[in-house]
């Protein structure tokens, strides 16, 4: 099986599980070992206050792309921990893309970043997890 096919198949079984992404009205759009691209676009429902993109709605896409980046090796990995830095606004109608890439792998630790971007091209977000490679896998693969 080829790093590719073996991210396709993981993302394949984290999206048949992945109610809240689905729920949000997230796309997974591309994976490949170690990235993974995620988009949605700002409704109605997704906006603050302000009549802006909620952060939190700007967040779990984010959080989105890392996880299917992080757990594209057919080892389930989870978030260890996150920071998120707000740099423009969503605007509603607007389609924001996350775009995940691994910093960096070893043993059971990973470090990714993600760029969160508005339809122009501009900088929404830049966010950072830190993944933990736990027991199990996506599907039965073996060695």
């Amino acid at each position: 099986m080829t790093p590719q096919e073996r991210a396709t198949r993981s993302a394949k079984a984290m999206w048949s599980n992945d109610a809240a992404s689905q729920w949000l009205g997230i796309s997974l759009d591309s994976v490949a070992p170690g990235q993974a691209t995620l988009s949605f676009t700002i409704q109605d429902h997704h906006l603050n206050g302000h009549q802006i993109c909620h952060g939190g709605y700007i967040f779990t896409l984010a959080d989105s792309a890392f996880a299917f980046a992080c757990n594209s090796y057919n080892q389930l990995a989870v978030a260890q921990e996150n920071s998120i830095t707000y740099l423009s606004p969503g605007q509603h109608g607007e389609r924001l893309t996350a775009t995940a890439t691994e910093s960096a792998r070893t043993g059971r630790s990973g470090v990714y970043d993600v760029t969160v971007t508005g339809e122009d091209g501009r900088k929404i977000a830049l966010f950072r997890g830190l993944s933990r490679i736990i027991k199990g896998q996506h599907f039965e693969e073996t060695p």
